[in-house]
């Protein structure tokens, strides 16, 4: 029996990135000045790490890259392999600052070659800029669930996120027994088993965009979205696909 078919790497346009990151880092923005001192108090880490995210284009642009550094790190490897940076403690107003460099660099333009030097290893300028959408979008949502404040979420930003994570599920499960479906933004065949061709698959997962970014990155669990009604799953192996989460590491 032939082995799972390897899934080439989604390709992002730059443009569609640029506009989907600096939207959600508007919505980021505007949240952040509306909230209460009381509920910035609340989300004092959250805030700074939100700001190291904004920052980390325009900061890491500007460090050297080794003159042999070959992309050695796509959008799914970073999904898997991330640990999340230590949150440092930083005043609303250096969201401000972050946001404004963050444009200044991404309305100049980035080139087409360039290279961001992970310290996972070397990655494409806007491999990297939709590594921040999908940063971004989660801790919004973070930001929303921690103070109460909703943060808007930006659907090209959300399309993106949802997208990204489906593709690293793809590939850290791979196969072609079971389906998931995030209407109206994605849908990838995963885990290994008796592979589907045609018709409605055997097992199929199926949820919204919100509830899988949040399954996706462990802010919730496969239990209580299945109790919720927000996750469906149907068939013998679609249950499998909960030993898969999270995918975000």
């Amino acid at each position: 029996m032939s082995g799972p078919v390897r899934r080439k790497p989604r390709a992002y346009h730059p443009d569609r990135v640029r506009d989907a990151v600096l939207a959600q880092v508007e919505f980021v923005r505007l949240a952040a000045h509306e909230l209460s001192d009381e509920q910035r108090a609340k989300a004092r880490e959250l805030l700074g790490h939100l700001a190291r995210q904004i920052d980390a284009l325009p900061r890491l642009l500007a460090e050297p890259v080794p003159r042999a550094a070959r992309p050695q790190l796509d959008i799914s490897g970073w999904v898997i392999a991330t640990v999340h940076e230590e949150r440092d403690a930083a005043p609303v107003d250096a969201i401000d600052a972050a946001a404004e460099e963050l444009e200044a660099v991404l309305e100049t333009g980035v080139r087409e070659d360039a290279l961001v030097p992970h310290h996972l290893g070397a990655m494409r300028a806007v491999d990297f800029t939709v590594t921040r959408v999908v940063e971004l979008t989660l801790h919004s949502d973070d930001l929303s669930r921690a103070t109460g404040h909703q943060v808007q979420l930006d659907r090209a930003a959300m399309a993106i996120s949802t997208r990204v994570l489906t593709d690293a599920l793809a590939v850290k499960a791979p196969g072609s027994s079971t389906e998931l479906r995030v209407p109206p933004f994605a849908a990838v065949q995963c885990l290994a088993g008796p592979r589907h061709t045609r018709g409605t698959p055997p097992n199929v997962v199926e949820t919204d965009p919100l509830t899988w970014l949040r399954l996706a990155a462990g802010r919730t669990g496969w239990d209580a979205a299945t109790a919720s009604g927000r996750l469906r799953a149907s068939g013998e192996r679609a249950g499998a696909l909960a030993a898969e989460l999270p995918v975000l590491a």
